[in-house]
């Protein structure tokens, strides 16, 4: 199964930081009650990891209200022998 990163970033307010973390927290979710945050660290997003189907159903799995600010990443692993045939996935 495809396996995508979700980056949630919020505003770095405390009222819109703590918001953030409550609404995600309150979900019922358990992808989104597992989100890993880097407020402490000044950088104001979460982060989850999730085996699904498809980026759409990656972003699904987001509050609507954060989905203007949401990025799914498609994660990969290479093999050394893949790297010659990365070329076709970078602009010329």
């Amino acid at each position: 199964m495809p396996k995508y990163l979700i980056e949630v970033e919020h505003d770095s307010e405390f009222r819109a930081c703590t918001q953030a973390i409550r609404v995600l927290l309150s979900s019922g979710s358990h992808f989104l009650t597992h989100a890993e945050w880097g407020c402490k660290d000044g950088v104001h997003k979460a982060w989850l990891i999730v085996d699904v189907a498809s980026k759409e159903e990656a972003k699904h799995i987001v509050p609507p209200a954060f989905h203007d600010r949401t990025k799914i990443i498609g994660l990969n692993r290479f093999t050394l022998e893949e790297v010659g045939g990365l070329e076709k996935h970078h602009p010329k």
